[in-house]
């Protein structure tokens, strides 16, 4: 299991990373979605999918700002990411190019305990999503407010090495971690072999995110058995959660796995 790391790490920052992510796990629900493509199976009843998420116990929801707002003012629940990456299916060649649009700073006035970006490695605007992933993390540093490193390697420039296994998936923990993240999303490589290479090549958290929908949810938490196996911290999974019938009863699966093992 990877550690949180960082000797210079403040009091503050310490005991919202292990709010987040108790001993180092974590169950956490992205509800982003909403944002970039809608409608979303799900998010059509956002009050009562977040009760259900909170009630069946995640570590963290990793929503929007005008999300946040509301849901916070509405819950005074203290486990809320804010998300400062936005793009929209309505964005043609751009529609993969996240661009920052929150400071650690506002997030953390609207109720939020951590924040998180993204960065789409391989995309044609790659260089404008590091510097913005820079930046919060700068801004984070300042507010003692941990990172999520949403990294995924999907652009058309995306250069896999011929020694890379985890198809480049490794790299974007590498990337996150270099960055200054203190927790990083990433996708499912395949198998535990190459997973293993991605937590071995980074000393932050490592999550897997849960893709699109699946019709068998227990085909999913047996990928997150094997991602737990070969040193994943956990998920950051949302459509297979937020879009199911019952979110609480499929957190509670997950929490089996990720905190009780």
């Amino acid at each position: 299991m990877q550690e949180v790391v960082g000797q210079s790490m403040s009091g503050d920052l310490a005991n919202r990373l292990e709010q987040l992510l108790p001993n180092g796990r974590g169950v956490w629900i992205p509800i982003d979605h909403g944002l970039s493509g809608y409608p979303e199976e799900g998010l059509d009843r956002m009050d009562s999918v977040i009760d259900s998420i909170i009630t069946g116990g995640a570590d963290a929801i990793v929503c929007q700002k005008g999300v946040l707002s509301h849901q916070y003012s509405r819950t005074g629940w203290n486990g809320f990411v804010c998300h400062v990456s936005a793009s929209t299916v309505h964005g043609g060649t751009k529609s993969q190019f996240k661009v920052k649009v929150a400071s650690a700073k506002e997030a953390y006035s609207r109720g939020a305990t951590g924040v998180s970006g993204q960065i789409n490695l391989g995309d044609e605007n790659e260089p404008s999503m590091l510097r913005d992933m820079g930046q919060l993390t700068a801004e984070a540093h300042e507010t003692s407010m941990p990172v999520l490193g949403m990294v995924y390697p999907r652009g058309p420039n995306l250069t896999i090495l011929p020694n890379d296994i985890t198809g480049g998936v490794a790299h974007a923990a590498r990337v996150a971690y270099e960055l200054g993240c203190h927790v990083v999303k990433v996708p499912w490589t395949g198998n535990a072999e190459s997973f293993r290479k991605v937590c071995q090549a980074v000393p932050i958290p490592v999550l897997i995110s849960g893709g699109p929908m699946n019709s068998d949810f227990s085909e999913t938490l047996e990928i997150v058995k094997y991602a737990v196996s070969a040193g994943g911290a956990g998920v950051c999974m949302g459509r297979q959660v937020f879009g199911s019938k019952n979110p609480a009863e499929c957190i509670r699966a997950l929490r089996k796995i990720v905190h009780e093992k």
